[in-house]
């Protein structure tokens, strides 16, 4: 873990009332290649801020958190959602893939996430980078099967698929039995963080502070 100094997580975010659903995986980044090193399962806030912790001191550490870490005042899409929301549908994916963050089935998802980066915005040493990305997107501009991309939430063959078309993109030990769409989520999410990181996002929406204050990508 300490060659490189330089890890990538991905977060698929739940609701704080649903934590259960909340995977988070963690990579060691070599540049050419991310290797597992960690995964938690139903990953509470200071599952995430205790990971971040362990990583050894003055490492670089880039954070993909799958939720809304913002809102539009007034409501209704931000810019970045419109802007995204135009190319995953013209990549394949539905419209409604891509929801503002205070619609009603999405504003605890919101609040968690805006909490979650807060708190490791305060963390001991240097902070992370923190950006906010949607998993799905980030698979269908980067290239992933769309039809797979709509299904893995329900289908396991998708899953299969998907995780086999991230290990080819340089991801390894994401295939696992039997993986969870939460998981798969998590991987995308990390994908989408380590473009950023590499800067090779294939979308990116800068931060817009105080608003907006992280990059939004995928």
């Amino acid at each position: 873990m300490n060659e490189c100094r330089n890890f990538v997580i991905g977060v698929d975010l739940s609701g704080p009332a649903n934590i259960g659903d909340t995977v988070l995986v963690a990579f060691e980044n070599c540049h050419d290649r991310l290797r597992m090193i960690r995964t938690i399962d139903a990953a509470s806030d200071f599952d995430i801020f205790e990971l971040v912790r362990s990583l050894p001191g003055g490492s670089r550490v880039t954070i993909g958190l799958d939720a809304p870490l913002s809102y539009n005042p007034g409501g209704g899409d931000r810019p970045a959602d419109a802007a995204l929301r135009k190319l995953a549908v013209a990549a394949g994916l539905l419209s409604g893939s891509i929801m503002p963050p205070t619609l009603h089935r999405m504003i605890y998802l919101t609040a968690r996430g805006i909490a979650v980066a807060r708190g490791l915005r305060m963390a001991d040493g240097s902070p992370p980078t923190i950006v906010e990305v949607h998993p799905g997107a980030a698979l269908a501009l980067g290239g992933a099967p769309a039809a797979d991309i709509r299904q893995f939430s329900r289908d396991s063959g998708s899953r299969a698929r998907l995780l086999h078309w991230l290990e080819g993109q340089g991801m390894r030990g994401v295939a696992k039995d039997l993986p969870s769409s939460h998981y798969v989520a998590a991987c995308a999410a990390a994908l989408a963080a380590w473009k950023r990181a590499e800067g090779k996002s294939a979308w990116l929406h800068a931060a817009e502070p105080p608003a907006h204050p992280f990059d939004y990508c995928a």
